[in-house]
């Protein structure tokens, strides 16, 4: 009975994958992508598939709650899947206020719109809301994050994300609110903007810059390949079970420094340079403030009620991401501008 579904956050790295995985795969769905486009939201991500007759943008911001209701009340959006955020957590560090407004006060709104428009019981309604691993805080040498899993958040984004995640579940247990949750582990691919890790280092080695490693690279994530996360955000939406969370990890844990030893390699190969060319560019730096050591996700909730487990192995998926970083050049000089260039100056300071 879905029919029009709103998809926030739509033009970002993430968001970007899932509006084009349910656009072509969900010809019967409208797909509303809702976007304020701030430096991370770029339509040219979605090029492939904005000429298509289901799909249609909005530009807005979810912190702006007329607007929000206004739009509601045109579209009537039967669904809604949250991914609109601030996520960086460098930058949270630097100016916290923006999270707190987009993650928690924006996340309001969205379940106050939905809320004012749909009626009880919520029959073919759902709202999912796209999390992240780092509410849960840090691991140490040995766990994995469950979907019990008490929160400890070290960030300031950590927090704001935890923060939408209680408002969320709140609602559920308040207002019969039709809701799921996911938490995700870190994700790569093509399309992220480069202020992340892995897509920075590969136009670092490209452009044969120094590689910023943060301490001594000792810290680890659990990577997955975003075309993994867009298909469980399809499983979740279609048959997640409403009130509940689901974990989504790559199960795929790799200290960053190791991490970028294998990309340089891969790097090396590509661009035909001769082996340990690229790790000579690597360099640490100043670790930032509150680094969680360890992030790892146990999936096998999903993996049991759904069916899902990630299909693309860590070396595949980075070759695949360095083959489109190197034939893409226009996206990614479009997004390096000066005023990124001048965060980025300002973030990795030399120690």
């Amino acid at each position: 009975m879905i029919k029009n579904i709103i998809i926030t956050g739509g033009a970002g790295f993430i968001g970007s994958h899932v509006v084009s995985w349910f656009v072509r795969k969900y010809p019967e769905y409208n797909i509303i992508n809702l976007d304020k486009l701030t430096y991370a939201g770029n339509l040219e991500n979605l090029t492939d598939i904005e000429h298509e007759s289901n799909y249609s943008f909005v530009k807005g911001d979810i912190v702006d709650i007329q607007f929000l209701h206004d739009l509601f009340a045109q579209i009537k959006p039967d669904a809604v899947i949250h991914l609109a955020a601030e996520s960086h957590v460098d930058r949270s560090i630097m100016d916290p206020s923006e999270f707190i407004y987009t993650n928690i006060v924006g996340t309001v709104n969205l379940l106050d719109a939905c809320r004012k428009i749909w009626d009880t019981p919520f029959t073919h309604n759902l709202f999912y809301h796209i999390s992240t691993d780092e509410v849960f805080g840090s691991l140490g040498d040995e766990g994995y994050f469950v979907e019990t899993t008490p929160y400890d958040p070290r960030s300031p984004y950590s927090a704001s994300k935890a923060g939408s995640d209680h408002l969320v579940r709140a609602y559920f247990h308040t207002y019969k609110m039709p809701v799921v949750l996911s938490n995700c582990s870190n994700n790569y691919g093509p399309y992220q903007f480069p202020e992340k890790l892995i897509p920075l280092a590969i136009n670092n080695i490209k452009t044969n810059k120094q590689i910023p490693i943060y301490g001594k690279g000792e810290n680890v994530r659990d990577w997955l390949y975003v075309i993994d996360h867009a298909e469980a955000i399809d499983l979740i939406f279609h048959k997640g079970k409403k009130g509940e969370t689901y974990n989504i990890g790559g199960n795929n844990e790799w200290k960053n420094i190791d991490l970028i030893k294998m990309l340089c390699d891969i790097m090396d190969e590509k661009l035909f340079r001769p082996p340990g060319t690229s790790v000579k560019l690597i360099t640490f730096v100043k670790d930032r403030a509150g680094h969680d050591l360890r992030y790892a996700i146990d999936s096998s909730k999903i993996k049991k009620e759904l069916g899902w487990e990630p299909s693309v192995q860590f070396r595949e998926g980075l070759g695949k991401t360095v083959n489109w970083y190197l034939d893409n050049e226009v996206w990614l000089n479009n997004v390096l501008t000066g005023e990124y260039e001048k965060y980025y100056e300002k973030q990795y300071q030399k120690r």
